[in-house]
């Protein structure tokens, strides 16, 4: 039976988090060309990991649902304004964004006005969502709501959106407490939670090609983050967390080889893969990852 209290969930919530984060760290590092040969021997490169914007903002999701047990939507745009780190890696789109945010604008006409009034339909609505998944895992529904919902402070577009509902229902499904479901099935929940929409179009496709043995070949077809947005990028994460199910490393070098967008790549599945606790991340990597902030969790 899933815990649904609200220390349950936050349990849940920040195991997926240390995930999407040593994920997201990770990942970054194989942008340095140095470090291009580690990643093909699938080594670990040295030092400690700095985390990017994936891992800020996913650390507002969590804070807002500590404090209001849901997503509130201004909440949650003030907290990406208030800790939003230009040297982070955002997208000057949504530096701009936060910064008129922080400077007392209304996120809800600033989103919507961008990219002439369509709005983001970037994977950074997506990159972050995981542990809300976490969160909801006794109702993967509700996390698709609730996604929704969170998405709306930085990305409007419809693609976004359903990017970001998709991992939610992934994070909910792999923590459910019978343990993870298998790869078909996860996939198969998932397009029957979310709209039609190209997301949805490209996890079909996922669906049809678990057989395949080649990562790269699959990256080929679904996208790997190369041109960041939520239908180039949620596919083929999803693709990968579903065949590595409960196998953190597996999951992250399979993610990472191909290239990408290899930071969000990486931490869209460690969220969904650390969901469930069978898929913890190695305790090495954890503690070769920069400390979350403070401020995460009331209690810190």
């Amino acid at each position: 039976m899933t815990d649904s209290s609200p220390d349950g969930r936050l349990d849940r919530a920040l195991g997926s988090l240390r995930g999407l984060t040593v994920g997201d760290a990770l990942g970054s590092q194989f942008f340095v060309p140095v470090n291009y040969p580690l990643l093909m021997r699938r080594e670990l490169p040295s030092g400690s990991w700095q985390w990017t914007d994936d891992t800020e903002m996913a650390c507002s999701v969590v804070a807002v649902l500590a404090a209001h047990r849901r997503i509130d939507q201004d909440a949650l745009a003030r907290s990406f304004a208030e800790h939003h780190d230009f040297d982070r890696g955002y997208g000057p789109a949504v530096n701009r964004l936060l910064r008129l945010v922080r400077e007392g604008g209304d996120w809800r006409e600033l989103a919507a006005e961008l990219f002439k009034g369509q709005g983001s339909w970037g994977n950074g609505a997506a990159m972050r969502i995981a542990p809300l998944g976490a969160w909801y895992a006794d109702d993967p529904e509700q996390a698709t709501h609730q996604a929704e919902i969170s998405a709306y402070p930085t990305h409007q577009h419809r693609e976004a959106v359903v990017g970001a509902m998709a991992v939610a229902a992934a994070a909910a499904r792999a923590a459910a407490p019978g343990g993870p479901p298998s790869a078909e099935s996860l996939l198969d929940d998932v397009v029957a939670l979310i709209p039609k929409s190209a997301v949805g179009a490209g996890l079909r496709r996922a669906r049809d090609m678990l057989d395949y043995g080649d990562a790269a070949t699959v990256a080929a077809v679904l996208g790997c983050g190369r041109r960041t947005s939520a239908h180039d990028t949620v596919p083929f994460a999803l693709w990968s967390a579903a065949r590595s199910l409960g196998d953190y490393e597996t999951a992250f070098w399979t993610t990472a080889q191909v290239g990408g967008d290899v930071d969000t790549n990486c931490a869209i599945v460690g969220g969904v893969i650390a969901a469930g606790k069978a898929g913890a991340p190695p305790a090495e990597w954890v503690g070769r990852t920069e400390s979350l902030p403070d401020w995460v969790t009331p209690a810190s």
